[in-house]
């Protein structure tokens, strides 16, 4: 686990009858050094206001709201694509995971997603990042830019089209192998 930022909030002083606001907006500093974790071409405008409240008897839920404007590389001309990004967060804080409870070595992913480990800090910058991760374009194109077609085959063989990959066109061409007369057979049988 890393250090907890200057945003962090130490959970034994939370009020576990009233939430605590939060409001995270980097300066240009920070922003660039996120930018750089990310791989980011540009960030700006990162906010992240919510705020954390008890949930039961030991659990806390963190809700939040994510805004920022991030500029990628187009996965196809490197060209900048800029794309905003405004999201809801929640986070789901406990002191012990459902995967914890067992005795098997085996690490499974929890039905949900929101649950988060919990230590002696929340920290709101950190989920931030993360979400912030989480929410940009996988593959993001500039504008007016087509999908690629990548088509890697042996040299003199013909590479394997959309048509190729469909599993009953196989079986249509080899049952018309078998039975030239077969389709002929339906097409006489619907008039």
């Amino acid at each position: 686990m890393t250090d907890p930022t200057a945003d962090a909030l130490r959970v034994s002083t939370l009020s576990k009858t009233t939430a605590t606001p939060f409001e995270v907006r980097p300066d240009a500093e920070l922003l660039g050094q996120i930018a750089g974790r990310l791989e980011l071409i540009g960030l700006r405008k990162l906010s992240f206001r919510g705020d954390v409240r008890a949930d039961g008897k030991a659990d806390w839920l963190l809700k939040g709201q994510l805004g920022a404007t991030v500029v990628q590389p187009c996965s196809v001309t490197l060209e900048p694509v800029t794309t905003r990004i405004d999201q809801p967060v929640l986070r789901r804080f406990t002191p012990t995971l459902p995967d914890e409870e067992g005795d098997s070595d085996e690490i499974e992913m929890p039905e949900d997603e929101t649950l988060e480990k919990l230590g002696t800090h929340i920290d709101p910058s950190s989920v931030m990042e993360e979400e912030l991760a989480l929410a940009l374009p996988l593959y993001p194109r500039a504008e007016g830019v087509a999908p690629v077609e990548i088509a890697v085959t042996e040299p003199g063989r013909a590479p394997m089209t959309d048509e190729d990959a469909k599993p009953f066109a196989g079986l249509a061409g080899l049952m018309s192998e078998l039975d030239p007369n077969a389709a002929k057979d339906d097409d006489d049988g619907k008039a």
